[in-house]
């Protein structure tokens, strides 16, 4: 049994109204995330429109918690990075007798992944908004919100992109799998 199945068996084993939070439970895991949240609700016996919602709302509260440790962490190594600097340039005209120091070990060409690469490519042509809307093809909205916010985007434009990414394909998903469920029964 796979993951999908045993959150899919265990909305079916839960009191009704804790129903939602299972669909909110998977909806905040990477690769199930709001779309998979909603079909696990839904395929569960919860009604479509709960089930999404409920997703929606797991998937953005790990994206948005991802963002802002993500953002977090970035001001944290500029503002380091900056100091050190600062801190070579008044060696190096108070006295220049310290050594200067080369790259970081892992600076360069070849720091990045094959993800992150990837990611740069589709951030340079479309944008947050297209990174944010198409992401999901490519890479879960946590990997991408995260990787925006370690490029220095704004902390609010992720998060307002993030969110219609996540409302429109989830939304998208409950539509497609409440109709072939209806269809079915």
């Amino acid at each position: 049994m796979n993951l999908f199945e045993t959150l899919q068996n265990l909305v079916g084993q839960v009191p009704e109204p804790l129903q939602p939070l299972i669909a909110a439970f998977a909806g905040a895991i990477p690769f199930v995330e709001g779309e998979g949240g909603a079909a696990i609700g839904i395929l569960g016996g919860i009604h479509p429109a709960v089930a999404a919602v409920a997703a929606m709302i797991g998937n953005f509260v790990v994206v948005a918690a991802l963002v802002l440790l993500g953002a977090g962490a970035r001001d944290v190594v500029v503002h380091r990075r900056r100091t050190a600097e600062r801190a070579r340039q008044g060696a190096a005209v108070g006295g220049g007798a310290e050594p200067r120091p080369g790259p970081a070990p892992g600076d360069g060409p070849g720091r990045g992944s094959a993800r992150r690469a990837k990611f740069q490519r589709a951030y340079e042509r479309y944008g947050v908004p297209g990174v944010s809307l198409l992401g999901p093809l490519l890479l879960p909205t946590h990997f991408t919100a995260t990787m925006l916010a370690a490029s220095g985007v704004g902390r609010s434009r992720i998060l307002i992109w993030q969110a219609i990414a996540i409302v429109g394909w989830t939304t998208i998903t409950a539509l497609v799998v409440g109709g072939v469920v209806q269809a079915v029964s």
